[in-house]
C-alpha cells in the first residue's frame, strides 16, 4: 500500500512516519507542499499516486487561531478541501485528522461520533467546517478525531509542565477541564490499522481513561520524579483568547468497532517519559 502523509514534520506526522513500517510511505512537510496551494497539493498527489492520504497538517495554535482567523480557515478548512479534491482526482482514499474542539464541551458523558458539532473557538470551527465539507466531497473519507495530543518531537502539555517544574517549586493548573490525553505513537498505530481496514466515516481515537489538566500535570511531575507542587485552579484564573471545552472526553465505541483498544493514558505517559529521557 502506498501512503502519503501531509504534515509529516508535526508531532503526529513524525510518529506516523516512525511507526508506519509495513507500507510505502511518503512524508511531506509544508516546505514540500503547502496545502493552501491546490496546485502544489495536486502535483504532490499525482507524483506519489497513493492508495491513502493522511492529512495531519493543520494550524493547531488554538489561541493563535482567534487572532488569525483567515489563516486558520485557509489551512484547516480550505487546505483540507484542496487535499480531498486531489485525492478524488487520483482515486486515493483520505484520512483527515480532526479534534475534540468541534464539540461545545457541555456534555457530561463521552462524546459519540454523531454528537452535533458546536465548536466554541475559531480553531474548532475551522475543523468542524472542514469535516462537513470533506464528507460532501469525499463520502468515503475517514475522519479521526483526537484529543489532548502529546508526544516527543513537538510542543505538547507534558513538555510544558516538565519545563515549568524544572524551574518552579509550585505550578497552578486548571482542574475544571476534563478530557482524554492521547499519545502520538498510539494514535499513529490506530491510524495505520484504520487505513489497512479501509475505514470510513468518523472515528474517535484517544487513550483510555480521563482526567483534568491538573490531574494530568500531577501525574507528569510525579512520573518524572520531581518535587514541584502542582496546585489545582480554575479556568477563570487562566483567561485565554480561545474558549476551552470544559468536558471533551471522546467515546471509544467507534474505534473499538475496528478492533482498536487504546492503552490507558497513564501507561502511555510512562512510555512517553521514558522516550523523552532517551531522545
Amino acid at each position: 500500500m502506498r501512503v502519503t502523509i501531509f504534515g509529516a514534520t508535526g508531532l503526529l506526522g513524525k510518529a506516523l512516519v516512525r511507526e508506519w513500517k509495513s507500507d510505502e510511505v511518503t512524508g511531506l512537510g509544508s516546505k514540500d507542499a503547502d496545502i493552501r496551494d491546490p496546485e502544489q497539493v495536486r502535483a504532490a498527489v499525482e507524483h506519489a499516486r497513493p492508495d491513502w492520504i493522511v492529512l495531519a497538517a493543520a494550524y493547531t495554535d488554538v489561541d493563535g487561531c482567534e487572532s488569525n482567523r483567515d489563516l486558520a480557515f485557509d489551512v484547516n478548512c480550505a487546505g483540507a478541501v484542496n487535499v480531498a479534491q486531489a485525492a478524488n482526482a487520483c482515486g486515493s482514499r483520505l484520512l483527515f485528522l480532526s479534534t475534540d474542539y468541534v464539540f461545545d464541551g457541555l456534555s457530561t458523558s463521552p462524546y459519540e461520533t454523531d454528537h452535533p458539532r458546536a465548536p466554541q473557538s475559531v480553531y474548532g470551527k475551522s475543523k468542524a467546517d472542514a469535516e462537513e465539507q470533506l464528507l460532501q466531497i469525499s463520502p468515503e473519507c475517514c475522519i479521526v478525531r483526537i484529543s489532548w495530543l502529546f508526544g516527543v518531537g513537538g510542543k505538547c502539555f507534558p513538555d510544558t509542565i516538565l519545563r515549568l517544574a524544572a524551574t518552579k517549586p509550585e505550578i497552578d493548573v486548571v482542574d475544571d477541564q476534563r478530557g482524554r490525553p492521547t499519545y502520538a505513537p498510539d494514535v499513529a498505530g490506530a491510524i495505520i490499522r484504520l487505513c489497512q481496514q479501509q475505514a470510513r466515516g468518523i472515528v474517535h481515537v484517544a487513550n483510555a481513561g480521563e482526567c483534568s489538566w491538573f490531574e494530568f500535570a500531577r501525574e507528569i511531575v510525579s512520573g518524572a520524579g520531581l518535587t514541584t507542587v502542582v496546585r489545582p485552579t480554575t479556568s477563570e484564573k487562566f483567561v485565554c483568547p480561545a474558549k476551552r471545552p470544559q468536558y471533551s472526553v471522546l467515546s471509544a465505541k467507534s474505534s473499538r468497532r475496528y478492533g482498536i483498544d487504546m492503552p490507558h493514558w497513564q501507561d502511555a505517559l510512562r512510555v512517553y517519559l521514558r522516550e523523552r529521557q532517551t531522545s
